[in-house]
C-alpha cells in the first residue's frame, strides 16, 4: 500500500501521469487481493508468501489492463495479464510445490547467486511471464 502511495506522490509531484496510474491500478490490485482473502495461509500447501505476492501481481497487472488512462501501459500489460491469468492454477502449483522443506542457498552471509534464485523463483511460468517484461533483467542476473 505505501508503494502505491508513493507512486501516486511521484506522479503528483513530477508531473508524470503513468507513474500516477501505476499507483492507481496498485490500489486496485490490492484491494482484490484483500477481497479475495489472498493473505498467506500459516499451512503448508497453501498460499504462502510467495503465492500471496502473485496475486497481486495478477491484480496489478489486469488493472493495468483494464485501465484506460496510459494506453502504453495497458498495451504493455495486456499480455501479461493474459498470461497470468491462464496459466494461475499452474503458478499456484508450482509455488505450493516448492514449501516444506529447506532451501541451501549456499550460506547465510555469502549466498550462491545461482541457488538463491533457484529458491526464490521455483515457477518456472512465472518466471518466463516475469522475463517476458524486463529481458535486460536476465544480463543482468547472468553478470
Amino acid at each position: 500500500m505505501a508503494l502505491a502511495a508513493s507512486l501516486q506522490h511521484l506522479g503528483e509531484h513530477f508531473d508524470s501521469a503513468s507513474a500516477c496510474v501505476l499507483g492507481d491500478a496498485l490500489d486496485r490490485a490490492t484491494a482484490l487481493y484483500l477481497q479475495n482473502g489472498r493473505e498467506p495461509a500459516r499451512k503448508v500447501g497453501q498460499l504462502d508468501n510467495r503465492g500471496s505476492t502473485f496475486y497481486l501481481a495478477l491484480y496489478w497487472a489486469q488493472a493495468l489492463a483494464q485501465q484506460e488512462t496510459d494506453a502504453r501501459l495497458a498495451h504493455r500489460f495486456h499480455a501479461v495479464a493474459a498470461e497470468l491469468t491462464r496459466n494461475e492454477s499452474r503458478i499456484v502449483a508450482e509455488l505450493n510445490g516448492a514449501q516444506g522443506s529447506s532451501q541451501d542457498i549456499g550460506g547465510y552471509y555469502r549466498p550462491d547467486p545461482t541457488r538463491t534464485e533457484r529458491a526464490m523463483r521455483p515457477s518456472p511460468t512465472l518466471n518466463a511471464i516475469i522475463d517476458a517484461i524486463a529481458p535486460a533483467r536476465q544480463e543482468s542476473v547472468s553478470a
